[in-house]
């Protein structure tokens, strides 16, 4: 799946930039308590662009991967939801962004129990 493929990468990519703006420019500028909510978001932004490259990768082997495609997806709006609403949350301090959060968490669980039903399928 080469739409999970650039996906996967680009929200790497994006990780690995974020994650060096939160080292290099808001340190000193967020309270610590709201730094490490920035670094949570960044971890699992990390986490779930990798968990995106697997779904490429694990649908290039299935021929019926329907399960496994909306896992991806799944593990993209969660990075949208949860990522994104922590590091909006960070920044801001509007403490009702956390309500969204937990949205995006259930994506991703939802998006990993996913791959491995249609891993299991497709197998």
């Amino acid at each position: 799946m080469k739409v999970f493929l650039i996906i996967g990468a680009i929200n790497a990519a994006l990780a690995v930039a974020l994650g060096a703006f939160g080292a290099h420019g808001l340190e000193g500028k967020l309270s610590e308590k709201m730094l490490e909510v920035y670094k949570t978001g960044v971890q699992y932004h990390m986490y779930h662009a990798l968990g995106i490259l697997a779904v490429a990768l694990i649908a290039s082997k299935l021929t019926n991967s329907s399960l496994v495609n909306w896992s991806g997806w799944l593990l993209f709006i969660g990075i949208i939801l949860f990522s994104g609403s922590l590091y909006v949350l960070s920044m801001t301090g509007i403490s009702k962004l956390g309500i969204i959060t937990p949205f995006g968490g259930l994506a991703f669980i939802i998006g990993w129990i996913l791959l491995v039903v249609g891993a299991v399928k497709g197998l």
